[in-house]
């Protein structure tokens, strides 16, 4: 399945200071978080061709209510230091999208609290209200948020493409064991080059 630019959005997942920053929440619990940043360069070249493309660009953040109340599982009983350091809390500097990719006017963010970009969120009205029926993914990180939605995605009939060089994953070997999966069944891994070409066609 070839990338179009037509009935298609790119999706910008979780590129946020927590995750990203030296100062950021992943650093703090001791996660490696700079495992993270080669995401960073392919997330702005999507950004950027996209924009000159005339495609939509939604980010997406991964948010919880200060007390932790929408948190679940995860950072209050899988990872408690997370609710200790304030990761990724409504309304901090850490839940911020970084300054190298921060939307541009008039651009969507979507607000989730779990790893799937669809789970209790408003993406799927927007993406219909758009006419999507394709999405090019990136962001981090590849084994969590990037292959739960794009798994999520997949079951609701979008073709995805996941961009193999503008994800990135705490582990390599996890970053590698989540595209195959994806690419296995739930949509195509393709490269910057492919977008750029698609996009400048």
């Amino acid at each position: 399945m070839d990338i179009t630019r037509e009935s298609t959005a790119l999706l910008v997942i979780d590129m946020q200071n927590g995750f990203l920053d030296d100062k950021g929440s992943m650093a703090a619990v001791g996660l490696p978080h700079r495992e993270l940043r080669p995401a960073i360069a392919g997330c702005r070249t999507l950004v950027d061709a996209a924009r000159a493309a005339g495609v939509p660009v939604i980010y997406t953040r991964y948010v919880f209510q200060p007390d932790y109340a929408d948190g679940g599982v995860l950072p209050n009983h899988i990872v408690p230091a997370m609710k200790e350091v304030g990761s990724l809390a409504a309304g901090s500097w850490d839940a911020e999208i970084i300054d190298e990719l921060a939307p541009a006017e008039g651009e969507i963010v979507i607000d989730k609290s779990r790893p799937s970009s669809f789970y209790g969120t408003r993406l799927e009205p927007v993406l219909t209200g758009l006419g999507v029926r394709s999405l090019v993914i990136c962001g981090v990180t590849t084994n969590i948020c990037v292959e739960t939605t794009a798994r999520d995605a997949g079951q609701r009939d979008y073709f995805v493409h996941v961009i193999g060089d503008a994800t990135a994953e705490f582990d390599k070997a996890r970053h590698e064991h989540a595209l195959t999966g994806i690419g296995f069944l739930f949509g195509w891994v393709n490269t910057l080059d492919d977008v750029r070409a698609a996009w400048a066609a």
